[in-house]
């Protein structure tokens, strides 16, 4: 049995896959752009990555193929795609020998338009299925990253993928999505990283319906699509930089950060909500450093940005520029030495936001969350909008921000802030926290 190992980014929802092919040599498919985490274990594993893969042309971060590829990885991926980086074509039908083992590329249109998934074969027997962003674990990909004109069209698509050319492989076997719980690539639903053909024929229920209804339902299930979407693809299709590794972050001066916010220049506090309230950099974003940090990150500061840093604690330096590159942000200035403390020493003033608990939550409420999360449960009476549409909304003050935990609404206080508010607080907790102190129910829509 082939001994396949999952490599999970949380915050993306996205896993990649290491093969090892049985002669000393190893396959990943779907790598992220920072491939460090595959690259240590063929290491210690004594495996040399001879081959990656993608499934498609993806939107939702930046591939490590080439990178891969520049080490000498033979990288192969869809001949629909129209890469300009160098790769081996490969189109429906064309098995490549891998070690022990063929990988056999399966057109499977639908999530985008040059989708391919593939099927791992041993002694000619299919032994794993990697299905990217078509057959997911409870529900399936989003049709829409090739524009809504196109929609419905590619949701079709879909359905007779799943329905012809997956369904109709063994019961028993194992389904390696590269998307899953947390994408904004999968519609609702997926809860699982791996499945089967069988528990999803099954269970799956986008594949009870009829394909009228299965359209329907899948486009239904369709959360916002971030902005940043529209820019990765064309990342990929050209090759991205190559990093050999993860770049150190320049030291900047406080008067270093005073010049770049001059030359229109962004700084992005990666520090705790309750840190950024307390005192920040007039003008900065915040953004906490956790999972989920690269999503918000591209889709509140645009890619050409240039973006200096703040960071409660140097180890968090590697994690915050794995993470930038990872969703195609290159124009890293650096991070402030000495972090908010040298700011002041240096002279220059901070301001401060506002925190309130459950118990004060009243007035003008806005939950930044995601539409679905905030249908599956909110505080009466708040209104909903998204965090990436905050900057362009009107907004009347005084208002309380609030999402799941408190590090959405902080970016949009911060946002706000930015635009020109004074009078707005962030509630410290969630939707839960409020239900809870005052013995009362969300509402659910």
């Amino acid at each position: 049995m082939a001994r396949i190992t999952a490599f999970v980014d949380e915050g993306l929802g996205h896993s990649s896959y290491l093969v090892d092919l049985g002669d000393g040599r190893a396959l990943v498919i779907d790598p992220p752009r920072i491939a460090d985490e595959q690259r240590s274990y063929a290491s210690a594993a004594n495996l040399e990555i001879a081959f990656t893969a993608d499934t498609h042309t993806h939107a939702d971060y930046v591939s490590g193929s080439s990178q891969l590829a520049a080490a000498r990885a033979t990288f192969l991926a869809p001949e629909a795609a129209h890469l300009e980086t160098p790769h081996t074509p490969l189109a429906d039908g064309d098995t490549v020998p891998v070690g022990n083992y063929a990988l056999r590329a399966v057109a499977t249109p639908g999530h985008t338009p040059d989708h391919l998934a593939y099927l791992l074969l041993e002694g000619g027997k299919p032994v794993a299925l990697f299905s990217g962003g078509s057959l997911m674990a409870g529900t399936a990909g989003r049709t829409d990253l090739a524009g809504p004109e196109r929609t419905k069209e590619l949701a079709r698509a879909q359905y007779h993928t799943l329905v012809e050319r997956i369904l109709t492989l063994p019961d028993d076997l194992a389904v390696y999505p590269t998307h899953g719980q947390g994408s904004f690539c999968a519609a609702s639903g997926a809860l699982r990283r791996t499945t089967t053909i069988g528990r999803e024929s099954q269970t799956n229920p986008l594949l009870q319906l009829e394909e009228d209804d299965f359209v329907e339902q899948l486009v239904a299930g369709f959360g916002t699509l971030p902005k940043y979407f529209g820019r990765l693809p064309e990342i990929n299709r050209r090759g991205p930089r190559l990093y050999d590794s993860v770049p150190s972050l320049k030291p900047l001066s406080a008067a270093d950060v005073a010049q770049h916010i001059g030359d229109g220049g962004v700084v992005v506090d990666t520090r705790p909500v309750e840190a950024f309230a307390a005192g920040h950099i007039v003008g900065s974003i915040s953004n906490a450093l956790r999972p989920a940090f690269a999503t918000w990150l591209a889709e509140i500061v645009t890619g050409d940005t240039a973006i200096a840093f703040v960071v409660d604690h140097i180890a968090d330096e590697y994690e915050v520029v794995r993470q930038a590159l990872s969703v195609g942000h290159d124009h890293l200035r650096g991070v402030l030495d000495g972090g908010i403390d040298e700011w002041q020493l240096a002279g220059n003033s901070v301001t401060s936001i506002g925190l309130v608990t459950a118990e004060q939550l009243d007035g003008h409420i806005i939950d930044v969350r995601q539409h679905d999360e905030y249908h599956a449960g909110h505080v009466p009476k708040a209104d909903n909008i998204e965090l990436g549409s905050i900057s362009d909304a009107q907004i009347a003050e005084p208002v309380t921000l609030m999402c799941g935990h408190g590090e959405r609404a902080t970016t949009a206080a911060s946002l706000l802030a930015r635009s020109g508010h004074n009078d707005v607080r962030v509630l410290v907790g969630g939707p839960d926290d409020w239900a809870k102190s005052h013995g009362t129910a969300l509402e659910r829509q």
